[in-house]
């Protein structure tokens, strides 16, 4: 297991009241935490906030989904046209959603990591402390009401409520550690039974309190008497089930495994599909992978999982026709990326990309990765160099022009 600092991991910190190397050894993957005042949410998001989401800002499916008494309700009753220039039928109807949250349904406000700006900040924040993306989703619940049933997620989640006060049951798994292919709808009647059993947890989350729940616990929520807002933030976890994924795409490349059954193969007949034979050629095909290779293939999906810290278009462009002997530049936020020596290239690779480099400037790219960095005064290259050189990082998106 990798050992985790004392200090950093903020984001983590504002969503678990234990300290992060705690977390990770006791809880991560493992039980439910219950964080009472663990931090106030307020600065994410407020119940104002969702009214200027639904009202203001052209919000459209599936951005938004209502649920009442456990069932989702169709996007018609609450979407239609925005008007002339905006005729998409698709957009959200702040009169009908007024009327179904009266009448109360739970509003759903999904991928908000990708929506409002606080949010969007704290998801690429936390995403890199778990070093597992993140998404985040808001449910606004009615006075005395429940949206949902009784279920399980296939990703951890942590709990964060905003506004209000819920009342929260969690019961123990039905299915442990479930994988994305394996909802709780597979497992229907076990949960509904086991939804009449005495809780695990049962707990009243106030403003400012938070619960961590490993995928697979079972869990439900009814509102008290007034408006309840919480912040879902979705872990997608990797699992080994990935990596054991990712060994056999490499073992593809065996052409012992990729040979034929013999002619006249009955696939019915467990004895005429070569199956130990199948199994000596594939252990031996996997030994022989190197851990880099599956950390390539993983790699790509555990950073493409996460944005970066938002980029502005006409801001990046002025900082590259503008950069400079003198200007100050910084890492983009949240961007993953990994220098690998290659002989007389370094490679910077990015999710979804490499860029090729010479040798000779990584130790300039290590400076400018690391952090705040002035063209001019980074190592092993001339300033005329720098400028090359970042100036082809801003365009790539990598920097971004240094805050002060």
């Amino acid at each position: 297991m990798t050992s985790l600092p004392e200090d950093g991991r903020d984001a983590l910190r504002r969503c678990a009241a234990v300290p992060p190397a705690d977390f990770a050894e006791r809880f991560w993957g493992r039980a439910p935490l219950l964080s009472t005042g663990a931090s106030d949410f307020t600065d994410l998001l407020t119940l104002a906030d969702v009214d200027e989401l639904l009202s203001r800002r052209g919000l459209r499916t599936p951005f938004i989904r209502l649920a009442r008494n456990g069932s989702v309700v169709g996007s018609g009753q609450f979407t239609g046209g925005g008007g002339v220039g905006a005729e998409i039928g698709d957009q959200v109807r702040d009169d009908q959603v007024a009327a179904q949250f009266a009448d109360g349904a739970t509003v759903v406000l999904q991928g908000l990591h990708r929506l409002w700006p606080p949010i969007i900040d704290f998801a690429g924040a936390l995403g890199t402390d778990l070093g597992h993306p993140v998404q985040v989703n808001a449910y606004i619940t009615p006075p005395s009401s429940q949206g949902f049933s009784a279920h399980y997620d296939v990703h951890d989640v942590f709990v964060l409520q905003v506004a209000g006060r819920k009342h929260w049951l969690v019961h123990e798994p039905v299915h442990t550690d479930p994988l994305r292919s394996q909802p709780w709808d597979q497992h229907s009647a076990a949960v509904a039974a086991r939804a009449q059993e005495p809780p695990a947890i049962e707990a009243t989350l106030e403003p400012g309190d938070a619960l961590y729940l490993p995928r697979g616990y079972l869990h439900s929520a009814r509102a008290l008497g007034e408006t309840s807002a919480h912040l879902t933030v979705g872990v997608h976890v990797l699992t080994r089930y990935a990596v054991a994924e990712a060994l056999l795409s490499l073992a593809g490349s065996s052409a012992e495994l990729r040979s034929s059954l013999p002619l006249g193969v009955d696939a019915a007949d467990g004895d005429q599909l070569d199956v130990p034979e199948v199994v000596d050629a594939l252990v031996r095909v996997l030994k022989a992978i190197e851990p880099d290779d599956v950390a390539r293939l993983l790699r790509g999906r555990a950073w493409s999982g996460n944005r970066p810290a938002p980029l502005g278009p006409l801001a990046q462009a002025a900082a590259v026709h503008a950069v400079a002997i003198g200007a100050a530049v910084e890492p983009r936020r949240g961007l993953r990326s990994r220098l690998t020596p290659a002989g007389e290239r370094v490679w910077l690779e990015l999710p979804g990309d490499r860029i090729d480099l010479p040798a000779y400037t990584e130790p300039a790219l290590a400076a400018l990765l690391a952090g705040r960095c002035v063209v001019g005064e980074l190592p092993g290259l001339p300033a005329e160099d720098q400028v090359v050189l970042v100036r082809r990082l801003l365009k790539e998106g990598v920097l971004v022009g240094g805050t002060g």
